[in-house]
């Protein structure tokens, strides 16, 4: 029996995995920092993977219109899924919960999270969209 290298068992473990992201925290056992680092851009720029933030990655497919690797999920199903991998309760935002409701009949241009009373400062993009959130806190002035 040959033993796998570290590639081929982050190959694996994606492959197994239900959902669309994973975070570099996931491979903390299959090496040292160096060496998940190096498989995991090994597997982005073989095209296996994308990058869509900052420790956080999403299972690929080849686009049909450019041929370079692109997510199989929309950005809102991505960031979403990576919230709650990140430990946030993501909820939709002010502008869709009033147009889910029929409060409002403005149709809302981008997805935005409600994370709640939680800051969050990390970027999620694909392409050249990138995630949007609010809050539920208030600032005194």
């Amino acid at each position: 029996m040959t033993k796998l290298n570290i590639q081929d068992r982050m190959i694996r473990s994606i492959s197994n995995r239900a959902g669309e992201v994973f975070l570099r925290s996931d491979f903390e056992g299959m090496g040292s920092q160096s060496q998940v680092s190096r498989g995991l851009s090994t597997l982005v720029s073989a095209g296996r993977i994308v990058r869509i933030g900052y420790g956080v990655f999403a299972k690929a497919k080849v686009s049909s219109i450019s041929g370079k690797p692109i997510p199989r999920q929309p950005l809102e199903v991505l960031t979403q899924e990576a919230l709650k991998k990140l430990g946030v309760v993501p909820e939709l935002g002010k502008a869709q919960t009033e147009y889910a409701k029929g409060d409002s009949t403005q149709i809302p241009m981008q997805t935005v999270f409600n994370t709640g009373r939680r800051r969050i400062s990390r970027k999620i993009t694909v392409g050249n969209r990138t995630a949007s959130y609010e809050n539920n806190y208030r600032t005194t002035a």
